[in-house]
């Protein structure tokens, strides 16, 4: 069993930036991938950024250049940079995981973009 606890959610103004962490109770060395996912009222979740092991990070087209995943993995730690904020980027966002073939996901944290 994986714990995710994401944070660093808010309110912050259009061409702002946040910084999301999901922190993970096990070795995130030990999971074949790592992703974020969002989902914005009436909307169904949506793939946001994805970080296979050993392999190429992905991003939604509608984030790239301006959302950027990192890791590290002595805190066990899962980050989301986002900069360049626009209204359309409020949602909950989610941190999840994979592990032996097992998703996992985290509870949240609420981002709103709005003047």
């Amino acid at each position: 069993q994986v714990q995710l606890v994401e944070s660093g959610g808010g309110l912050v103004q259009p061409g702002g930036s946040l910084r999301l962490s999901c922190a993970a109770s096990g070795s995130i060395l030990s999971f074949d991938a790592m992703y974020w996912y969002r989902q914005a009222p009436a909307k169904q979740r949506e793939w946001v950024v994805g970080l296979p092991r050993g392999g190429s990070t992905g991003y939604a087209d509608s984030v790239k250049g301006r959302f950027t995943i990192s890791s590290d993995n002595a805190k066990n730690m899962v980050y989301l940079q986002m900069n360049s904020l626009k209204p359309e980027d409020t949602a909950v966002y989610y941190c999840s995981v994979v592990l032996y073939g097992r998703r996992f996901w985290g509870q949240g944290t609420q981002v709103t973009v709005s003047s």
